[in-house]
């Protein structure tokens, strides 16, 4: 099985030579991943901007409604439905987010291997498995309030000690509880961000697997969990997961940069009409959709671009477990041709 021109002999790989190939195949196979991506990355604007605009049209709160100000009851209605309705959009994206993974490495997995693949055939995987990945994503987000719970259960705790302190105390008393809620806040920021962390690299191989193996939702679920969990080799770099934190600051690095660079003419746009951040000025001066939209598209593309490479980073390092953990790639030579005399 000769692989293709340009594609190296399959082999486990160091970091930086996992980051090199990455980019080399993102370059070489820049269309395809293109045309992949921009169809997610369309669903995503689409979805996004359908919420927004209700929820600007149908919230006092972002309207700026002076009712409101007196009313703490309805502020606080007001901004349970903003929590609620952008929570059930950040799942719906991620898992958006998770299916264009898996259409991207059942396209970079094979060349990898030296086999040929096409766009669609990412796009009829992504389409089989649809239901078992939803499956294992709903898994994956009762583990995740789990995480959440366990992590930020030490800031809540001291949060109530330091609300009661406040409460019934004056003076130093007042000054301690101050101080309490204070470290409370903050512990249970840096808790919740743990768990983020924790969610995002404990399923980070969760779509590879969807995209490579047959597999149900929950032996996909606990297949992913074997893979990135214990260590590789000697070493702290090692241990698997450690590998899947630098790879996951790699990519987080790289779609923060580029939501920043391309979104610069939306933002552009938005701050010569008024302040985005202040409601009552971007009421008072509403921007026209028609030069709003073309420049959000703008964004969409560049972030079709390049969001890509991310997902081949996924993709590859799915295949440097299986070689590490499995020799997959003793395998393919050993079930190779031989030649002969």
């Amino acid at each position: 099985m000769k692989p293709f021109p340009g594609i190296q002999e399959p082999r486990p790989l160091a970091l930086g030579e996992m980051i090199d190939r990455s980019a080399t195949f993102w370059r070489a196979h820049l269309k395809p991943l293109f045309l992949l991506s921009f169809g997610f990355e369309l669903v995503n604007y689409i979805l996004t901007k359908t919420v927004v605009l209700s929820l600007e049209r149908s919230t006092a709160l972002l309207q700026d409604n002076a009712a409101l100000q007196s009313d703490p009851f309805a502020v606080l209605g007001e901004a349970g439905v903003v929590l609620a309705t952008s929570s059930a959009l950040w799942l719906v994206l991620i898992w958006n987010y998770w299916l264009a993974t898996l259409a991207v490495t059942r396209y970079v997995v094979p060349h990898q291997l030296g086999e040929n693949a096409r766009p669609s055939d990412g796009l009829r995987r992504g389409w089989a498995q649809v239901l078992p990945l939803t499956g294992a994503y709903f898994l994956s987000q009762l583990w995740a309030l789990g995480a959440v719970l366990l992590m930020v259960l030490p800031g809540a705790v001291l949060l109530g000690v330091g609300f009661l302190v406040a409460r019934d105390g004056a003076g130093a008393s007042s000054l301690v509880g101050i101080v309490l809620l204070s470290g409370g806040a903050l512990l249970a920021l840096l808790g919740f961000l743990a768990a983020l962390l924790w969610y995002f690299l404990r399923f980070s191989l969760l779509a590879p697997v969807f995209a490579m193996e047959e597999l149900g939702a929950v032996a996909a679920f606990r297949r992913s969990g074997r893979l990135i969990s214990g260590r590789v080799q000697a070493g702290f770099l090692g241990l698997v997961k450690v590998r899947a934190m630098i790879l996951l600051t790699v990519m987080s690095g790289i779609l923060i940069a580029i939501s920043f660079v391309s979104g610069l003419p939306a933002w552009i746009v938005r701050l010569s009409y008024a302040n985005p951040f202040d409601p009552a000025s971007v009421a008072a001066n509403p921007i026209p959709q028609t030069l709003l939209v073309p420049v959000e598209l703008f964004q969409v593309v560049g972030q079709s671009l390049f969001t890509p490479l991310a997902l081949v980073f996924s993709a590859m390092f799915y295949l440097d477990m299986r070689m590490r953990r499995e020799g997959l790639d003793l395998e393919r030579r050993l079930d190779a041709p031989r030649p002969t005399a």
